[in-house]
């Protein structure tokens, strides 16, 4: 990754863990969190791609089960994330250019349910059997429901800010300059032979107006010779 990239990937990434542990954890909602940290990996999956997304994603998860107050293993979350951030990164649009709102809708929701399934099947094959007590199917459904309510406010945001950081104002206006440059060339050629082609045409039409008076004065001359002999 870029540099560039990886200075906004940690930046989002930070933000959105400092936001989703002093914030979101504390609201007391029925069933799951809303998941900031999984919206921002999705935004940048879907910009910078499968690999980009897997990257971003370890990263987000690593710090996620590092950070206080974790309660599980270290890595658990890192893997949901990084398979999550693969996936979405697949789904990235042609060109960066998104048409409609619902693939990334789509993504949203697919995700949500993927990285709960995913994080409480790794926990059960560590011993962690928090999820059957409170419930997976209500954890599944206030999950994606959540991260669906939050995905407008988040992800469109995320991706415009990733594309304006793989821009490079220098390159544009190195490119920008050479095709100034390489158009002013093409159109003072163009110049050129237009105005060569204007002083063959004039040296045509002089060269043909000397032909039409010179066979003018003949046929004038060859006139008064026949008339002079009819005389």
């Amino acid at each position: 990754m870029r540099f560039n990239r990886m200075l906004l990937s940690a930046t989002l990434v930070i933000v959105a863990l400092v936001i989703q542990v002093t914030i979101l954890a504390r609201l007391q909602l029925p069933g799951a969190v809303p998941d900031l940290l999984l919206l921002t990996v999705l935004g940048l999956a879907l910009v910078y791609g499968h690999v980009g997304g897997a990257l971003v994603g370890f990263g987000a998860g690593l710090l996620a089960d590092l950070a206080p107050p974790a309660d599980h293993a270290a890595g658990r979350y890192a893997l949901v994330l990084c398979l999550i951030g693969y996936l979405a990164g697949l789904a990235k649009p042609d060109k960066g250019q998104i048409r409609s709102a619902t693939g990334p809708m789509v993504v949203v929701v697919a995700s949500a349910i993927g990285s709960t399934l995913l994080y409480a099947g790794v926990g059960a094959l560590v011993g962690d059997t928090a999820a059957r007590h409170v419930g997976l199917g209500s954890l599944l459904f206030t999950s994606a429901l959540y991260d669906l309510l939050l995905a407008p406010f988040v992800v469109p945001g995320i991706m415009a800010l990733a594309r304006r950081a793989d821009n490079d104002p220098l390159a544009e206006t190195t490119s920008a300059k050479a095709t100034d440059v390489s158009s002013g060339w093409l159109s003072s050629g163009g110049t050129g032979l237009r105005l060569g082609g204007q002083r063959g045409g004039l040296r045509m039409k002089a060269a043909g107006g000397l032909r039409m008076k010179s066979a003018k004065n003949r046929v004038a001359r060859a006139g008064r010779i026949k008339g002079v002999k009819r005389l």
